[in-house]
Order: structure tokens, then sequence, then C-alpha cells
């Protein structure tokens, strides 16, 4: 019986006590009747409370299943800004954390006195296999790793705890964090001016080795960015011989030197040095053999040839080109020594 209905009770009897002596007093009962009731009044009380003893009982025995467990007893210590090593020399972790752990049966008298002390060295030695692999600069990333890895309890080595670790933090020294964000910088820099150096160089490797080879390849190469327009290509064959001739750092062919149009600019163009052909040319002025001259072409003939015993094949090739076309050439090769007498 619990103490509200003990209470209950028992205010309950005092009350029907009273009531039972004013209807005595009324009444006038003899003495015999007060004492009968004197032995209800404190039997019926009496009585109740025995009999709800008797239907209280003991527990079942199933009841004690729903008895909760002792609870596991757990001790924490914080860690704050621990030094671990990154796979980068001089770059480490500040690693901080709660260290958790409960104690495992006790070996005979192998008592542990300091348990925070084992449990934190415990998850110091899990953390750093783990940071040790990894670069600083995925602090970030590091640290939601060593949250899984430190998560599941595990005994420690000397066996006597179980160790976790939760409320993981894990950065780096904020010079450290700079210094990683510079070079990080440089990085993308330098991957920049490398590309930017290699299309530069590939540029020119392709206008020097293919566009600009010579004046027929700049010749293509014009036609096909001018969508096959010829009469414009034909009007800059000057224009292009200029930009072959510059590339290569060779001066223009005479072939097609009349087609390089004169400086429009203010500034006075700069004489060219006369060539060997221009030389034979005044020569032949001086000598009266004007244009259409037949033997421009034989005195042409015969200078090259002996130009030719010099190895300068170039020049002779040149005066050969300018002033004796392969049909004059050939119709007057066999008159040589005569042609020679003639200008006398």
């Amino acid at each position: 019986m619990t103490t509200g209905r003990k209470t209950t009770t028992v205010f309950l009897t005092v009350l029907c006590a009273l009531l039972l002596t004013i209807l005595g007093l009324m009444q006038e009962w003899p003495s015999w009747a007060w004492a009968a009731m004197a032995v209800v009044v404190v039997g019926v009380p009496v009585a109740a409370f025995k009999i709800a003893e008797m239907r209280r009982g003991s527990l079942p025995a199933d009841f004690t299943n729903f008895v909760p467990a002792a609870p596991i007893e757990r001790r924490e210590h914080h860690v704050s800004r621990v030094s671990l090593p990154s796979h980068w020399p001089d770059y480490d972790f500040m690693f901080s954390a709660t260290v958790r752990w409960h104690p495992l049966e006790a070996r005979g008298d192998d008592s542990v006195l300091n348990p925070a002390g084992l449990a934190v060295e415990a998850v110091l030695d899990r953390a750093r296999a783990l940071t040790e692999q990894r670069e600083p600069g995925r602090a970030s990333l590091v640290q939601h790793e060593l949250s899984g890895v430190l998560s599941r309890l595990r005994p420690d080595p000397s066996g006597h705890l179980q160790v976790m670790a939760e409320n993981i933090t894990l950065t780096l020294n904020e010079p450290d964090q700079e210094r990683l964000d510079k070079l990080a910088e440089v990085r993308k820099d330098k991957a920049v001016w490398e590309h930017q150096r290699k299309y530069e160089q590939s540029k020119r490797e392709y206008l020097g080795d293919d566009v600009l080879k010579d004046t027929g390849s700049a010749v293509v190469w014009w036609l096909a960015k001018n969508d096959n327009q010829i009469e414009k290509t034909v009007a800059d064959l000057g224009l292009l011989a200029q930009l072959t001739s510059a590339a290569n750092d060779t001066d223009i062919p005479e072939r097609l030197q009349d087609l390089v149009p004169p400086s429009n600019g203010p500034s006075t163009p700069v004489e060219r040095e006369p060539t060997a052909a221009d030389h034979f040319e005044a020569f032949l002025t001086g000598m009266g053999f004007t244009d259409g001259d037949a033997r421009r072409g034989m005195l042409t003939k015969q200078i090259a040839d002996i130009i030719r015993t010099q190895e300068k094949h170039e020049t002779a090739d040149a005066l050969l080109r300018r002033y004796d076309p392969p049909a004059a050439s050939t119709s007057h090769a066999d008159d040589q020594p005569e042609s020679s007498e003639d200008p006398g």
C-alpha cells in the first residue's frame, strides 16, 4: 500500500470513530458496546494494511528484464593543438579532440593510475598513423578522415582501456597556411605561363617552319586565309616575299624584287646595295646592248660560265634568269666564240 492510501485509510478510520462516538452518546450505549466499537475501529485499519501487503507480494521474475542496466563507466579528457606530422617536413597539423574511454576488466594487480594518459597516447598514435601520410594542404579533408577513424572504440596497446575520440578539429599554423597559399598561387601562375610559352612556341614553329618557310608556302597560306581570293593574293605577292625574306633573314629573290611595292611612308627608303646583276646591267647599257639585242643573252651566257668556275653558282643563275632566257641561251649556245668578237 502506498503512503497516500495509508493516510486516506487512517483519516477515514478516525472519521468513522467520531461518528460512532456521537451515535453512542445519543443512543446511550451500554459499556460492552463501547468496547466492541473500539475493537472494530482499531482492527479494521490493521486488517486493511495486512490485506494490502498480501496482495502486493514480490516483483514478477519477468519484471527484472525491464530494469535498466548499470551504465558503462566512461571518462573523458580534452586535448588541444597537439602537433602531428604531415607528409611534408616542417608542416605539422594542430590536433584537438575530446578523448573518451572506459576501463576493461582489471588483470590481477596491474592497475592503471593514470588512464587519461593511456587513452590520449592511444588516440594520438592512431591519428599520427593517418596524418603523416597526408599533405598539409588538405587539412579539412584529413579532419573528416580522422573523425571516422577515431569514432570507434578500440583497445589501447596495454589492453586496459577502450578508447575513442570526438569533437575533432585539425588545422595548420597560420604562417604555414599562408606559405601554402603562396606556393599554390605560384604553381598556378607557373602553369599558366608554361601554357602560354608552349602556345607561343608552337605558333612560331608553325609560322617559321611551315607558313613562312618560303614564298610559295606563304602564298598557299595566304590563299587559304583569304578564301582563295586569287587576285588579292597576286597583288600581295610582294608583301609576302618581303615577309618570307624577313622571317628567314635572307634577301628577297631577284625574280620577286619587281613585285615589292615602293615605300609610301615619309621616311627615306634605304638604298639597296647593288648586286652583281645590277653591275652587269650597267655594263650592258654602257656597251650599247639594249633590251631585245641578241648579244645580251650570248654575252650573259659566257660571263655566267666564267663565274661558275669561281664557285659562285647563285650569281651565275641570277644573271641567266635576268638576261638570258632559256630560248636565247639555247639558240646561241654554239656561237659563243663568234659572239665574243661582236662588241668590237
